[in-house]
């Protein structure tokens, strides 16, 4: 009961305190999630050196793959139980629950198995030259072999904060970054295992997790049951899943062909120190980032309860609310980015050769920062609504429409400087896009009348693709 009350509060609580309660701890969890990844590459940095950084940020479209599955899954399970939730049908977020579990299963037996078989020449297929193929390799074959942690954790921690539980899905996050923090010091230099080290580190962080999360199912804490019956597959549930998931799918799967696109021009037009230097950068990037995917996580189970309710005058406030919080916190890391580059990349490296360069790098890749906060409203927002085709639409623009183009055509005119040029450039028509879309469906958003008339609510649909 304590739990069925936790979900309803969505269409009850004040937005602000409740988007305050559902952002705080997922832009915590996700800063923590950061903090390991940033860890990772400061203790490779230094343990091993920039060529060994390179080497994994070759290696890191893989991983992005099998994120990607993951995502479909996990941000497509959480919109579709979200509803569920919000329309009482409780019994039928369940059999969702049961099948998204079934799916990552058999996606982890594809993990470990490519491995075993197409792990070298697919890091040859992606970039990897004679010198860093060896560390790409030692970094990606442990995680691959621990794939169902990584790929359960990353679903089952959208499905938690579907069900309104925030609190938990922040531990689930920093429960693994503070345990891969302790063990990469002791695995890259006690052990002695370099990048391997630090990839055994992240796989048996995600396997205590995996523990974690698996209890808090098992043992009642959950408004959701794990029960064997709802693990058999069924098309119609895995199809509306899939459906609403694709367009997270489609974002990091698109960033993986982005990641490869990015450093194959980078070692064309520049070499293997430049492959390093941007691994640095999206280190940052994926930090500075993490705040706004926070508030874009805290906002959709509230859309996607009260658009199952049809409180559209609730909706409506959650954006608007939404986008200002993210604008802000984009407005003042550009700030930052601007100012002050070269302590963030100190902290990476002492090499005055990788700083000089990621100074000027990471100025031409923000100079548009500020407008991705309508970039992550925009797209979390009609997934959580349930409408794939817009969701789709916004996230593949900034990656596979506008940015991978870019890379491709600058360099030859520019040279290695059109690689980051492009970054700024794709982020301004990605705005634009974003923006016209949300200004298209205005009523929804922003208009006045759907909100007072309850015939008028009625009329509006809640299955996806609508």
């Amino acid at each position: 009961m304590k739990q069925k009350m936790q979900s309803e509060r969505l269409g009850t609580e004040p937005i602000p305190k409740l988007l305050k309660n559902l952002s705080i701890p997922a832009m915590i969890g996700m800063f923590v999630m950061a903090l390991y990844n940033v860890v990772d590459t400061i203790f490779i940095s230094y343990g091993v050196g920039i060529d060994a950084v390179a080497g994994v940020t070759i290696a890191f479209p893989i991983m992005m793959i099998m994120m990607a599955v993951s995502a479909a899954m996990g941000i497509g399970g959480a919109s579709v139980i979200s509803r569920r939730l919000g329309e009482r049908r409780e019994e039928e977020a369940n059999h969702v629950f049961g099948n998204i579990i079934s799916v990552i299963l058999i996606i982890s037996v594809l993990g470990m198995i490519g491995a075993f078989t197409i792990l070298e020449p697919t890091l040859r297929l992606f970039g990897a030259t004679p010198d860093i193929l060896g560390y790409s390799f030692d970094y990606m074959f442990p995680i691959l072999l621990g794939t169902f942690f990584f790929s359960f954790a990353f679903a089952t921690n959208n499905i938690v904060r579907s069900e309104g539980n925030a609190q938990f899905a922040m531990m689930t996050m920093i429960i693994p970054a503070v345990i891969n923090i302790i063990l990469d010091p002791i695995f890259i230099f006690g052990f002695n295992m370099g990048v391997q080290g630090a990839a055994i580190a992240t796989v048996i962080s995600q396997a205590s997790v995996t523990i974690v999360i698996l209890r808090y199912f098992l043992t009642g804490k959950s408004s959701l049951q794990l029960r064997m019956a709802d693990l058999k597959i069924k098309f119609a549930i895995v199809k509306e899943v899939v459906a609403v998931g694709l367009p997270a799918f489609a974002q990091q799967a698109a960033g993986s062909v982005m990641m490869i696109a990015i450093n194959s021009m980078l070692i064309r037009f520049g070499g293997d120190l430049h492959v390093g230097v941007f691994g640095i950068i999206q280190r940052i990037i994926m930090f500075t980032v993490m705040p706004m995917l926070g508030v874009m996580q805290g906002m959709q189970p509230i859309v996607g309860y009260n658009y199952g309710a049809q409180n559209f005058d609730r909706l409506r406030e959650t954006v608007v609310l939404s986008l200002k919080v993210t604008f802000y916190i984009s407005v003042f890391i550009f700030i930052l980015i601007m100012t002050v580059p070269h302590l963030l990349m100190m902290i990476f490296t002492s090499n005055p050769v990788v700083i000089d360069a990621g100074v000027e790098y990471l100025r031409i890749m923000f100079a548009a920062f500020f407008l991705i906060a309508i970039q992550v409203i925009s797209s979390g927002l009609y997934q959580a609504l349930g409408k794939p085709k817009q969701a789709l639409i916004l996230s593949l623009s900034r990656q596979l429409i506008f940015l991978i183009p870019l890379v491709l055509i600058l360099p030859h005119f520019i040279g290695v400087y059109g690689v980051f040029l492009a970054f700024p450039i794709s982020d301004f028509f990605a705005c634009l896009l974003g923006a016209i879309l949300m200004y298209r469906d205005r009523d929804i958003f922003f208009g006045k009348g759907r909100g007072r008339d309850k015939t008028e609510e009625n009329a509006v649909p809640v299955s996806p693709g609508t």
